[in-house]
Order: C-alpha cells, then sequence, then structure tokens
C-alpha cells in the first residue's frame, strides 16, 4: 500500500468522527439522546431504582390507594412522590417498570420488521420482474390499511399479551421497511461493486447480504428510529383502548388507561405522570430521528 494512502480503518473512524460532529450539532438532537439514554437505564434498572415492586401484592396496602403526590404510606416508611393509583401501586415504580414493557415492544417489533422488510425489499429489487412486482403489490395492500386498524384486527384474533402486541406491531411495520429497503437497492444493484461480485459468481444472497444492505442501511435506520416512537405510542393506543398488555404486565398506555376512570374525580395523577413519561420517550425518539434524517439525506453535502 503507497505511504499516505488511509487504511479502511481510518476511513471508517474519519466517518464516524464527521457523523458524531455532525449528531452533535444539534442540541435538541443530543437533548433527546440523553433522555432516550436516561430512559433506558431507569427501565433497566427498574428492579434496583423503583422504591416498591407495584406487582408484588403482599407489599401493598388498599389504604394507600389513591394517595395524592408528596404522600407517606400508613406507618411512614416510603414517599409516594408522585402518588399512587386505585390499587395502593406507588405510580412512580409502576412507570419503572411501565418503561420496561413499552421500551421493550418498541424495540423487539422494530427490529424484527427492519430485517423482515429488509429482506423484502431486497430481493424485490435484485430479481425485479414478476418477483419484483408480487411483492411490492402485497407491499402497497399492507400499506393501504390504517396501522391502527390493522393492528386492532389482528390482536382480536390473537389476543392480549405482550408477544401478541409484538407480533401485530410486526406485521403493521415491516412494509415500511420494504419500501425503503427496495427503493436503496435499486440504485445499488447496478453499481460497479454488484457486477464485479456477479462476475466472480458469488451467491445471490451474498451479494445481497454482504455487499447490497451495508449500503441500504442508511435510510432503514432513520425510518427504524421514527417507527420506534410510532411502535410505542401504537402499543399505549391498543393498551388504552383494552387490547394490548394484559393487566398483570402493564406499559405506559395501560397505566394510563388505569387512571383514566379517576379523572373526573380529580385523581389526576394516576393517568398524568404515565402520559408524560410516554410523551418524553416518543419526543426522544423523535429527535433523535428527525436530526439523522437530516444528517443521512443523500441530497445534503457532506
Amino acid at each position: 500500500m503507497p505511504v499516505g494512502q488511509p487504511t479502511a480503518t481510518v476511513v471508517h473512524e474519519s466517518q464516524a468522527r464527521l457523523f458524531l460532529a455532525q449528531f452533535c450539532s444539534s442540541k435538541l438532537a443530543v437533548l433527546g439522546l440523553i433522555l432516550l439514554l436516561l430512559c433506558l437505564v431507569m427501565a433497566i434498572f427498574a428492579p434496583w431504582i423503583a422504591p416498591q415492586n407495584p406487582f408484588d401484592i403482599a407489599t401493598l396496602d388498599i389504604f394507600d390507594s389513591k394517595l395524592p403526590p408528596g404522600s407517606t404510606n400508613m406507618d411512614g416508611s416510603l414517599t409516594y412522590w408522585l402518588g399512587t393509583d386505585g390499587q395502593a401501586r406507588d405510580v412512580f415504580s409502576a412507570i419503572l417498570y411501565g418503561l420496561r414493557i413499552s421500551l421493550f415492544v418498541g424495540f423487539v417489533s422494530v427490529s424484527v420488521a427492519f430485517l423482515i422488510g429488509a429482506a423484502v425489499g431486497l430481493i424485490s429489487a435484485y430479481f425485479g420482474g414478476r418477483i419484483d412486482a408480487l411483492l411490492m403489490r402485497i407491499v402497497d395492500i399492507q400499506l393501504s390499511f390504517p396501522s391502527i386498524l390493522l393492528a386492532l384486527v389482528l390482536l382480536a384474533v390473537l389476543g392480549k399479551g405482550v408477544d401478541k402486541v409484538i407480533y401485530a406491531l410486526i406485521a403493521v411495520q415491516w412494509a415500511y421497511f420494504a419500501r425503503a429497503a427496495r427503493g436503496a437497492a435499486i440504485v445499488e444493484r447496478n453499481k460497479e461493486y454488484v457486477e464485479a461480485a456477479r462476475c466472480m459468481s458469488l451467491s445471490w444472497h451474498r451479494i445481497l447480504w454482504r455487499h447490497v444492505f451495508p449500503n441500504c442501511i442508511p435510510p432503514l435506520m432513520v425510518i427504524a428510529t421514527i417507527d420506534l416512537a410510532h411502535a410505542i405510542a401504537l402499543e399505549a393506543t391498543l393498551s388504552f383502548l383494552g387490547v394490548g398488555v394484559p393487566v398483570t404486565e402493564p406499559s405506559l398506555g395501560m397505566l394510563i388507561s388505569n387512571g383514566f376512570e379517576f379523572l373526573m374525580s380529580g385523581n389526576y395523577w394516576i393517568s398524568f405522570f404515565p402520559g408524560i413519561a410516554l410523551a418524553l420517550v416518543v419526543v426522544a425518539i423523535n429527535l433523535v430521528g428527525d436530526h439523522l434524517r437530516d444528517i443521512l439525506n443523500p441530497r445534503n453535502e457532506i
């Protein structure tokens, strides 16, 4: 290698530094990332952070139900900074445990939908012809239905449960990734490196996943961040409507639903604080996703 010619590692490090500098140029995006990481840490370490296990019936006292924020329990050993709900559960602790389920459902559903959609889009773009027409008609049919309607129909058939909600969200989201992957792969399939790989008699799946797919990741990552916020909000909507996760595994949407009936009686905190937590998570993800879209936009000069 000639002296002074950058290696692949140096090029990648330079690109990483440039990306980091561009990302940090937006204070809102950095704030969104900090909020998102904070939510992830609080969700992961909820059993150690939460002052109470809100789902351990033995630790609950019905006399502590619907206490306002800042109240203490009967023996004065525990302060409920965000109050308690109708089942005498500490709202702050319930939010931490609810974050775990909401984020878990969002990340898992988006990750699986990402892989399925990318596979469908890459195959459609690479082979073209009838395969492309068939797969894209399926995608068009999928995208013609409102997400909430399709999810409601699927959960009506599958029933309640965290796994059922994940299946429904995967079915709702994969088509977005398929459409984006196809568009990116069409641009890549006729480039020189793909032609060289064909001349080397490499298998089609190796060409797609080892050569084409890495160049399609940037637009897919933008969609993934936006769909993550959409998945969390959609799961909360489904749980609020009573068709999502069961009461025994409450997400943020279920916590909001549990306090909805008490709003008119003045016990606002039961729904208000879980709603604020849900809004912060969705806004944080959207702030990160919007700035990633600006950075990874191929029309922008780098």
